[in-house]
């Protein structure tokens, strides 16, 4: 069976405190007698409690609502977060992959331990290297064992 709403004026569904508030109306109109009528004083006394309940009711509510607010702006927050670290990451990625198409890397032995050692183009560059190994410091010779000078008397290949 549908159950009949108490309407407000303009047609507005009423509020708990709004409901409680017209059912004490119309108990005053009703004129119990609360000395004298038992079911007069159980009548005040529900309506009573009725309205503590409407009023707890109406604090929870306006709580759970603020609760929403924050939460939102707490979520908005953590997205923004995210989306930075997220873009942060991607770039990082894109970086990566970017190095290892451009990063050449070589191998050499340390005259000194023997020790075979990973360099990159910079090391490579600079000619000289201290094995982490055994700390001795040594030239790179990238001509192959072939120089390019004519004094030197070696025999170009």
């Amino acid at each position: 069976m549908p159950r009949a709403r108490l309407r407000g004026r303009g047609g507005n569904t009423m509020t708990i405190s709004e409901k409680v508030a017209y059912l004490k109306g119309l108990a005053d109109g009703l004129g119990l007698d609360t000395a004298n009528s038992k079911e007069a004083r159980l009548l005040t006394a529900i309506i009573d409690i009725l309205e503590e309940v409407g009023m707890s009711i109406e604090d929870l509510e306006e709580t759970t609502e603020a609760l929403g607010e924050e939460l939102d702006a707490v979520s908005d927050d953590l997205a923004e977060v995210e989306e930075y670290l997220l873009d942060e990451d991607d770039e990082d990625d894109e970086d990566d992959e970017d190095d290892e198409d451009e990063e050449d890397v070589f191998e050499v032995d340390c005259p000194n331990c023997e020790e075979s050692l990973v360099i990159d183009q910079a090391v490579l560059e600079a000619g000289e290297i201290t094995c982490p190994n055994c700390e001795s410091r040594f030239s790179l010779d990238l001509s192959g064992g072939h120089c390019d000078c004519d004094e030197c008397g070696h025999d170009e290949e």
